[in-house]
């Protein structure tokens, strides 16, 4: 077939479907995909919800399913460094190529549908589609991985029927769309738990768990919850991870992450305990050595991911308040004793106080900024919020960067966290920065 639009144009389409805005509901989505033949009922999938935790433990599964020698797919969002990153096959995005035949394949049916009953399909919507359609008639795989957008209730990618569930944890985040209260994220998170499937949850409070808990009983479902049905303990802080002690009824050993924090250790639980039913339920093969193998390869773009190895620098997309609250706890466990310097950038409809209280209460210095996006926060607005006594504005982040690279001492270390949006746009520009810096 022969190409119409290049790759440019393509993505270019893509992202005009942003004006659209956040659409939840299922029925423009289940009419999508009914006009491109249902390619979502033909492929066996792993739905992973919830606030923070997805992407690790989406890459923690996929690496040890890679060990085992499977074909794992993966829908992920947002991307880090370019867009094709979402649909990935092994690690590897969706080539140009296939990524503008899929949006050849759906512009036409996303453009009837314009002035029908069901309105137009979102950028989210069509990206999920693109995905299904490429697992399913491009490029088949053994599983595919699918990460929740948003919630799960009405989330896009919830018009599947996994062989497993999984919630990582919940938080207040996404609250215009989800509810003010702990138990109504929750239920909106629930909405993932299908009849019969197995469920996993790395859900800690109590509230929450009572809600997936009457969710999965409604259900008909199995749920396996952290801390009471199989357990992981940090037995050992690395310089580069952790290590720590995993306890289900059929599995005991001690394994090691390369990505830090405790929270990792959980989200690596989480990914064993879906290999562990799996291999109960699906008859799939994953052997201890695989688990071994693929927690310790597993990395994910900006999530604690050290930039340097001569500097103490790392971006982490801490972009809620749990996130954040883990990042300060991992500042504390490893990095008291060093001079804590954070800059910081954050979207507007974030809950931008706690975020930042957290913040200054591991930081000796910290550093409001913005950057050219939608929705994004004033350096003004941070700043305002901010009661630290070390507090600066800085409009200019990279001259900034360029600035404290030159002057970091063996003590000093240097967070960079907020918006994932946010470091997309660091990471590129620090690298080469911190080439330069190896060659003086």
């Amino acid at each position: 077939m022969k190409q119409l639009l290049n790759y440019e144009a393509a993505v270019e389409w893509i992202h005009s479907r942003l004006r659209l805005g956040i659409k939840p509901g299922l029925m423009r989505m289940n009419h999508l995909l009914k006009e491109l033949g249902n390619p979502h009922q033909r492929q066996k999938t792993v739905h992973i919800g919830g606030t923070n935790g997805k992407g690790s433990t989406v890459t923690y599964l996929r690496n040890m399913l890679q060990e085992a020698g499977y074909t794992v797919g993966t829908f992920t969002s947002p991307y880090f460094e370019r867009f094709n990153e979402r649909i990935s096959i092994n690690g590897t995005p969706v080539s140009d190529e296939d990524l503008t035949f899929l949006v050849e394949k759906i512009k036409p049916v996303a453009e009837r549908m314009e002035n029908s009953e069901w309105g137009p399909p979102s950028e989210f919507e069509v990206i999920t589609a693109m995905s299904f359609y490429y697992f399913a008639e491009m490029k088949p795989v053994d599983l595919v991985l699918y990460e929740v957008g948003l919630g799960g209730r009405l989330d896009s990618t919830n018009v599947i029927t996994p062989l497993i569930s999984v919630i990582a944890s919940i938080g207040m985040d996404h609250m215009q769309f989800l509810g003010n209260r702990i138990e109504d994220i929750a239920y909106e998170k629930a909405g993932i738990i299908k009849d019969k499937v197995p469920v996993i949850s790395g859900v800690h409070q109590p509230e929450a768990r009572k809600v997936l808990d009457e969710k999965a009983l409604e259900m008909g479902s199995q749920l396996v919850q952290l801390d009471k049905d199989f357990s992981a303990k940090r037995t050992a802080l690395l310089d580069k991870g952790e290590r720590f002690e995993y306890q289900s009824p059929l599995l005991h050993d001690v394994f090691e992450i390369s990505m830090i924090g405790n929270h990792q250790i959980n989200n690596a639980a989480l990914a064993i305990m879906v290999v562990e039913l799996l291999e109960k339920t699906c008859e799939m093969k994953i052997g201890v050595e695989n688990i071994r193998r693929g927690l310790k390869k597993a990395t994910w773009p900006g999530r604690m991911e050290a930039m340097s190895d001569t500097l103490d620098i790392y971006i982490d997309g801490a972009h809620n308040p749990e996130g954040v609250a883990a990042l300060v706890k991992t500042i504390k466990e490893r990095f008291l004793h060093k001079n804590v310097a954070v800059l910081f950038s954050a979207l507007h409809d974030k809950e931008l106080k706690p975020m930042i209280n957290h913040l200054e209460d591991a930081a000796d210095s910290i550093a409001f900024t913005t950057f050219d996006f939608p929705r994004v926060a004033s350096v003004e607005e941070l700043y305002a919020v901010s009661s630290h006594p070390n507090k600066i504005a800085v409009d200019d982040w990279k001259a900034y960067l360029k600035d404290k690279l030159a002057i970091m001492q063996d003590d000093d270390v240097l967070f960079i966290t907020g918006s994932l949006y946010f470091l997309s746009e660091v990471k590129p520009l620090l690298l080469p920065l911190l080439e330069n810096y190896r060659k003086k």
